[in-house]
């Protein structure tokens, strides 16, 4: 059963319908999101991640260097040691991406060339490199392809179903359906950010499909 526009609309009055349905019906039938109950769970959680697909590439600008302490309270415990990031995305990305996820040292570049893409903030080389082979694209040379929607949509359900979410979103009766839906947030997001929103976005996708 095939989203159609008029659906896509009342989950995400900000998405350009037309440019969009396309993209993300053929994502979802080539990776099995294939039910009401697996698509409003996926349609949900890339509303939040990607503002309603208005925002495809990771936000890394920092005002004030006191917001860096709290999203990387590890890489930055004072105010002083995160001075230096303040407004230089290219420069933050390069140092707290580097030596994870297949990136290679500060100096590398990996941390800003593979910084979070698509519907799902696609991150780090290796991510990259498994959504590439999988869907037979060059994404580790061309990590930018990710932001347009057809690859957009299809990496964000490539990695859906390598997380195994499919699973989490087939309720069954006795199932605790909220759980499982926190579940998939932690696997997307690492935690429960904005899971107010998320759910919000889900009782709206459930409704309409």
């Amino acid at each position: 059963m095939p989203l159609t526009q008029d659906q896509l609309k009342a989950i995400m009055p900000r998405c350009d319908a037309e440019q969009w349905l396309d993209p993300l019906n053929a994502a979802m039938e080539r990776f099995e999101i294939n039910t009401p109950a697996r698509m409003a769970a996926f349609l949900a959680q890339l509303a939040h991640e990607s503002t309603e697909t208005t925002c495809l590439t990771e936000g890394l600008t920092y005002s004030r260097a006191e917001r860096l302490c709290k999203v990387w309270p590890k890489r930055f415990p004072t105010p002083a040691s995160a001075a230096p990031y303040v407004k230089n995305p290219q420069k933050l990305a390069n140092y707290v991406y580097a030596g994870r996820g297949g990136n290679g040292d500060e100096a590398s570049g990996d941390g800003w060339r593979y910084r979070g893409r698509g519907l799902f903030q696609l991150t780090f080389k290796d991510n990259y490199r498994l959504a590439g082979e999988a869907l037979n694209m060059p994404l580790v040379d061309d990590p930018d392809r990710v932001t347009t929607p057809a690859v957009a949509a299809l990496t964000a359900a490539h990695y859906w179903q390598r997380l195994g979410l499919n699973a989490l979103a087939d309720h069954q009766p006795g199932d605790d359906d909220v759980k499982d839906f926190e579940g998939i947030s932690i696997r997307i997001n690492g935690g429960c950010t904005g899971l107010t929103e998320r759910k919000k976005y889900w009782a709206t996708a459930q409704v309409v499909l």
